[in-house]
């Protein structure tokens, strides 16, 4: 994801680009954090990350309505931004259980 944003227009590229550049970046690090996490801190960095990929759809969606990115890269990248979400979903299911 991170090569397609270079190819953002410039009037974007700073702006748009780089904020889902860094929602991507946090996502991971929360990702990770919450891996070598216990307890009720894991669970809120888990609820964190759903709210941080909720931020990510929404700014996809901007971007190509924008024009920023075509269609079926759009839903390309929606499935992953979605894969990730089941994925935390099932985590935070695993430790509430």
């Amino acid at each position: 994801m991170v090569p397609q944003l270079d190819k953002f227009p410039r009037s974007q590229k700073f702006l748009l680009a780089d904020r889902i550049q860094v929602q991507l970046m946090e996502v991971l690090e929360m990702l990770l954090e919450a891996y070598y996490t216990k307890g009720e801190q894991k669970k809120n960095l888990l609820y964190k990350v759903n709210i941080a990929l909720e931020k990510m759809r929404y700014q996809i969606r901007l971007a190509k309505d924008l024009r920023c990115i075509d269609l079926r890269r759009y839903e390309y990248i929606q499935s992953k931004i979605n894969e990730i979400g089941q994925q935390v979903g099932a985590w935070l299911k695993s430790i509430s259980n």
